[in-house]
């Protein structure tokens, strides 16, 4: 077992549609012929970080003291605010305590990374961070022009190091469409092991896009925060009853 977790989660939104020129609206909208159609094809910009932007991050860092037992080190949030200089942070509290670190993103990204540099074997948690958070942070931090510190790409996908996925993990790395080993989402995961889902408050990553234009920098940090908390309650399930080591 690692002697220092994080547990991350990521919140993205689409660039603005202004920001692309008119050969980039072309091939975003190929083949959407309706208005419902184009506006599904906008939405899925928020996935791809060619299209989109981190507009949260959320981590809890643990380590492990003298007696065996993880203690809680860090849990923040940063978000997104791109009228902020670089390199500066605005922090408050969040009702739940947590902090709330307003920052340019990337200041956002280059904290990340500072976090991993000065911690070489933290080990990240992620539920499908391989898939998704993972190369969307290396490639959006290629974007700006900030420097990873971490190849999170790094190895096979049945074999990567210092990073546990748990979508991976409670699919045996065999993920499928049905059978025993169906990929659920993460509200079907949790809900599953008993976990309170981070959408309990009612507010999901559909919603991120709507809540970053009008501003609700705290209600999307909280969801994400709930995310990441709800992330390790379902690695410490998976740890104690799925791991035979």
């Amino acid at each position: 077992m690692a002697d220092a977790y994080c547990v991350f989660d990521i919140e993205t939104a689409p660039l603005e549609w202004d920001s692309f020129d008119e050969a980039q609206h072309e091939y975003l909208l190929r083949g959407a012929t309706t208005p419902e159609e184009q506006d599904k094809k906008k939405a899925e910009m928020a996935l791809s970080p060619m299209t989109a932007q981190v507009v949260c991050l959320g981590i809890i860092h643990f380590e492990k003291d003298e007696s065996g037992d993880f203690i809680e080190k860090k849990r923040s949030a940063y978000y997104q605010d791109n009228s902020i200089d670089e390199g500066e942070f605005i922090r408050e509290d969040l009702q739940s305590g947590a902090h709330y670190i307003r920052c340019n993103e990337r200041t956002l990204l280059g904290n990340f990374w500072k976090l991993l540099k000065l911690n070489p074997r933290l080990h990240l948690i992620s539920f499908n961070g391989r898939t998704f958070d993972a190369p969307f942070l290396m490639l959006r931090s290629a974007v700006l022009r900030v420097k990873p510190t971490r190849n999170l790409m790094e190895g096979t996908r049945f074999n990567y190091p210092l990073h546990t996925d748990l979508i991976d993990e409670l699919c045996f790395y065999n993920g499928s469409q049905s059978g025993a080993t169906r990929r659920y989402n993460f509200d079907f995961f949790t809900k599953a092991f008993g976990v309170k889902s981070p959408k309990s408050e009612g507010v999901d990553g559909s919603k991120v896009a709507e809540y970053f234009r009008d501003g609700k920098g705290k209600e999307i940090s909280e969801y994400c925060l709930r995310d990441v908390q709800a992330t390790w309650e379902l690695f410490q399930i998976w740890k104690e009853y799925l791991t035979m080591r």
